[in-house]
């Protein structure tokens, strides 16, 4: 029997899980990552440990699963987003450390950028904004401030990819330099409606196009990949986000998901428009697939697990994040503290990079409790935020909401969800989505899965969540958070 490798490489950990024709999980392995915080609002991270985490899962995984790299069907790679590398072609060594898509450290630019009034062309032609999180300033921070660049860049020996592009590269042996729709939508660098690199874009930023990757669709025949030895048919490309969308089944206009991972993604289905959000929100493409193009609106909420994992390592409010549940349960004034996770700044709607966190409305028996549940409603209005702008945007009411990622295991958070959009909840089986997605794209291309239909009828829901707040009591939380936001945002 032969099967579907999914290589999911995100911000705080590498996986490598195998599928079968179930769509089950068979084994899976796993890495943690670690971060470079150095400074305030910097994130970064060593290309070549993301490297190699990815070779060790996937070994881990074929251990695991006592099977050999030719019993592998077809491999789907999915990556944390927007996060930039730049190597040298000859030695395939990083030139510098990659930038984290969280980190703030090419505000100045952007900010260049925006006093030169490029936004309104950047969101006609990306769907994005001008911000640090986009991977163009980046590109362009590594380019100002590593030494000894310009004679390799002269002979077009520098490279640029996302991690996907980093990883494919050097698990081809540097035969394949490319990226997939979904990553190049990332950039705000790639024109989303002619589909291609922007050479204005590129002009204006002064980026050299001869850095680029090829970009290719998200599912097809797109190379060959070497594990242990053996060439292996890589079938499949994401983005996280995208993937998580097409593991959710979110096939149909309106279709809508959130993962909750370090951040939240709320990404809804806008078939074959661009709906360009006068708001906040962002354009992208969902998948390009067969020729054709699936676009996303997305909001995106930069703070939402990593404030879990802060109360657990920074806080030492708990051992696991899996704790915070029954602390929450705990929490005596849940109503009353009102925390702010802006970390590095707050995403979608509001895109303030200098804003930071705070909590409101302590007294001296606030407990841990207290806080813990406070820190969780935060993730669920941070997604409210999004949504209810996803509905004036789309002129689609949400009644239903499909959630992945590791927090929404929490049934806390879901429960509170729920209650504040209001709308129904599904959690699937296989919260991996992410992975189960790019596995889902790699077996159509090749024919291990036989079409959507079947996928469909594959994807199984593990509990659903119902509202059980009356309207006037989620108006009046939803003001107080607001209000919250507002003074956070004051504070600078």
């Amino acid at each position: 029997m032969k099967y579907i490798l999914a290589i999911d490489q995100g911000t705080t950990s590498s996986r490598a899980i195998l599928f079968d024709k179930k769509a089950n999980i068979v084994a899976s392995s796993q890495l943690e990552i670690s971060s470079i915080t150095n400074k305030s609002g910097w994130v970064e991270q060593d290309p070549l440990e993301l490297v190699e985490s990815v070779r060790q899962v996937i070994i881990g995984v074929l251990n695991k699963a006592n099977i050999s790299a030719k019993d592998i069907e077809a491999v789907g790679i999915t990556n944390q987003r927007e996060t930039t590398i730049l190597w040298d072609k000859k030695t395939g060594k990083p030139v510098n450390k990659a930038i984290v898509w969280q980190s703030r450290q090419s505000e100045k630019i952007c900010k260049e950028w925006i006093e030169k009034g490029y936004n309104d062309k950047v969101l006609e032609k990306t769907g994005l904004i001008i911000n640090p999180y986009f991977s163009a300033s980046k590109i362009k921070w590594i380019l100002e401030n590593t030494k000894g660049l310009e004679d390799k860049l002269s002979k077009g020996e520098i490279l640029f990819g996302t991690v996907d592009t980093y990883l494919i590269w050097n698990l081809s042996k540097g035969k394949l330099h490319i990226t997939d729709y979904t990553n190049a939508s990332r950039t705000m660098l790639f024109n989303i409606k002619e589909l291609k690199w922007d050479d204005e874009l590129l002009e204006k930023f002064a980026l050299p196009k001869s850095i680029l990757p090829k970009v290719v669709p998200s599912s097809g025949n797109l190379g060959k990949i070497e594990i242990l030895g053996e060439e292996v048919n890589l079938r499949a490309i994401a983005g996280d986000q995208s993937a998580a969308l097409f593991g959710q089944c979110c096939f149909d206009l309106g279709d809508v998901k959130n993962t909750y991972g370090t951040g939240c993604f709320a990404l809804m289905n806008t078939g074959s428009e661009v709906i360009t959000s006068k708001n906040g929100l962002l354009s992208t493409i969902a998948w390009h697939i067969d020729g054709k193009t699936t676009y996303a609106l997305e909001g995106s909420v930069f703070v939402a697990g990593a404030a879990v994992q802060w109360l657990r390592d920074s806080m030492k409010f708990f051992k696991t994040s899996a704790m915070s549940y029954d602390l929450a349960l705990n929490a005596k004034h849940q109503e009353e503290i009102f925390l702010v996770p802006a970390f590095t700044g707050l995403g979608a709607p509001y895109w303030d990079n200098e804003v930071r966190g705070a909590i409101f409305g302590i007294t001296k028996d606030t407990s841990r409790e207290d806080i813990t549940s406070a820190t969780l409603d935060a993730i669920a209005y941070q997604v409210k935020d999004v949504i209810g702008l996803m509905e004036k945007e789309a002129k689609i009411q949400l009644h239903n909401l499909k959630v992945d990622g590791g927090a929404c295991e929490n049934d806390y958070l879901m429960q509170f969800q729920s209650n504040i959009l209001p709308a129904t909840i599904y959690r699937p089986k296989i919260i991996e989505s992410t992975a189960l997605g790019v596995a889902y794209m790699a077996g159509l291309a090749s024919g291990y899965f036989k079409g959507i239909e079947e996928i469909t009828k594959l994807h199984q829901i593990e509990r659903v969540f119902t509202n059980k707040m009356n309207e006037k009591k989620r108006q009046e939380l939803y003001q107080k958070w607001l209000t919250a936001v507002k003074a956070a945002r004051m504070f600078k």
